[in-house]
């Protein structure tokens, strides 16, 4: 498939892109290898292959969810610069 300017351009809008100078031939350049790599694949015999979903055979080894308490929230609050109560007293970052 041969890619245009006009296809590079109309990608390039869809894209929200602004190709400016050289960058549109470079991106029409690099479009036909792609599609080039698409191509070549196509015409590989791929009968029996299955797709490949792992990139490794391991798997992925997790440790057990056990919810433990680390720190009581009197701990936490003491570690606050400035507690009030139960919250921690932060400057307002939001205005009215």
């Amino acid at each position: 498939m041969k890619i245009s300017t006009e296809d590079v351009q109309k990608l390039a809008h869809l894209s929200r892109l602004e190709l400016e100078g050289g960058k549109a031939e470079a991106m029409k350049q690099d479009l036909t290898k792609i599609l080039g790599f698409v191509a070549a694949i196509e015409r590989l015999d791929l009968d029996g292959v299955e797709p490949l979903v792992y990139m490794t055979d391991r798997e992925n080894v997790l440790r057990d969810d056990d919810p433990q308490t680390v720190m009581t929230h009197a701990e936490a609050m003491k570690n606050g610069p400035g507690a009030d109560s139960d919250y921690f007293r932060v400057p307002r970052v939001v205005e009215k």
